[in-house]
Parts: structure tokens; C-alpha cells; sequence
């Protein structure tokens, strides 16, 4: 797994709250604000009760940016379409550890087709489920809601789950990111990268508060604002993909 510079803090707005209309413009408005990774919430209305976007249309997207496509999987046994998601564009895909049983199977699989391997958990899923897997991941997604639709309150017992998971990964050495997807706002930016996030995903509280440009450097100045934040050397800038 090639090495990421941690210090790093990426915002990831999700396009399940954005225009589906115009998604081709809404990428290229994202790109052109200063953005470098977008977020797809990919959902097949059986893990979650909600049905979204397949590779279809994130291949027809794909031609229209150079952004990061960070591909969040909520599907059944995602390990059946991994290929198609790979072949679509996908640059991360991550996985859910309640939806895949051959769990490390299917991260070696999405390392094998070229992308960046990342597990997800629902906020009531224990750190163990992946704690073997870590040297693996690329990244872990923190679910801080209930997966399957957008603008939900933030839950925040998550805060302590991220702070043991950065705890796991700087016990062993690991540069593997932690993103956080739900109810991520300005309000509690600052607290998720003091307890250990590096990626940030943000839905409607991003795409509700155009022009994008100035969503983003409200993003950053919340963050410039987390304790240490400084003393550490963090900034907002994108680690390698």
C-alpha cells in the first residue's frame, strides 16, 4: 500500500445531496472550487433502504473530472461488483464490514484491481471487525450516522471511536486514513480532526451553501481551529492518491 501523508485533512462532499440533474456540472463546479476527492454513495435498497447511483453513471461522470473518486459501496456482497466499480473509475472503494463475508478477501480483490482498498462501519460496529485488517486499508470509514440517506444529526458517541481507531492505527505504525461520513458540519469539523479524522465527508451541509469555493475555505477555517492543529504541521492540503 503506497504511503499517505496523514498530516493531510481532505473534505469529501457527498453527491448523495447534490443536483442528480446535473451531476457532470456539479463535478466540474467542485473541481473548479478547489476540491480533490468527491464522495459516491452507492446504494442498492437492500443494505439500506434507499437506492442511488451504479457504475452506469459514475463511468459516464468519470470522463468529465480528474477529482478523486472516493466509491462508498452500501450493497449487499459488494464483492460481486468490484470489477465494474474499478472499470467505471473508482480510485477508493470502500466496503462495508456487515455487508461482505469474506471481508479480507474482497479488500485484497479491490487492492488487486488497482484501487485504494477502505472499510466501512456503522456506528454500532466494533473496531474489531477490522482490527486485523489494518495494514491492508487504505482507509476506514466511520459511520457517525445510520447509512442510507443524508442530512441525519450526527451521532456522537462515534467521537470515541474514532479516537480509539487513530489510537490503533499510531500503536502500529499505520498511515491508514480515517474518514468520517455523517452529519459532518463547520460546527463539528474541528472535533473529528482532534480525534483523529483525516477525511472528512460532508453532504448537505456542503452542497446546501453554494458557491462551493466559499463552503470550502469555511471548512478550513473551522479546522485551522482544532487543537494542535498548528503545533502538528496539519493543513488542508490532498495526500497522494
Amino acid at each position: 500500500m503506497d504511503a499517505v501523508d496523514v498530516a493531510g485533512v481532505i473534505l469529501s462532499p457527498s453527491l448523495l445531496s447534490s443536483d442528480f440533474s446535473r451531476l457532470k456540472d456539479e463535478l466540474i463546479d467542485l473541481e473548479n472550487a478547489g476540491l480533490k476527492w468527491v464522495h459516491w454513495d452507492v446504494m442498492d435498497g437492500m443494505f439500506v433502504p434507499n437506492i442511488t447511483f451504479g457504475p452506469g453513471v459514475i463511468k459516464a461522470c468519470r470522463k468529465h473530472t480528474k477529482l478523486f473518486f472516493d466509491v462508498h459501496l452500501m450493497i449487499e456482497a459488494p464483492s460481486r461488483y468490484l470489477c465494474l466499480f474499478k472499470d467505471a473509475g473508482a480510485d477508493l472503494i470502500c466496503i462495508h464490514a456487515e455487508a461482505e463475508t469474506h471481508l479480507e478477501r474482497a479488500v485484497s480483490e479491490i487492492e488487486r484491481l488497482g484501487a485504494k482498498p477502505a472499510v466501512a462501519l456503522n456506528p454500532h460496529t466494533p473496531l474489531s471487525f477490522i482490527e486485523y485488517l489494518l495494514p491492508q486499508l487504505y482507509m476506514v470509514l466511520i459511520m457517525s450516522v445510520n447509512p442510507g440517506f443524508g442530512g441525519q444529526k450526527f451521532i456522537p458517541f462515534t467521537i470515541e471511536k474514532i479516537r480509539r481507531l487513530r489510537e490503533m492505527i499510531e500503536k502500529r505504525g499505520l498511515n491508514t486514513l480515517i474518514e468520517v461520513d455523517g452529519g459532518v458540519s463547520p460546527d463539528n469539523a474541528a472535533t473529528l480532526v482532534e480525534a483523529g479524522a483525516n477525511v472528512l465527508v460532508s453532504g448537505s451541509a456542503f452542497f446546501n451553501y453554494p458557491p462551493y469555493s466559499e463552503r470550502l475555505k469555511v471548512f478550513m477555517d473551522k479546522i485551522s481551529k482544532a487543537k494542535g492543529f498548528k503545533d502538528k504541521g496539519l493543513d488542508f492540503r490532498e495526500p497522494s492518491s
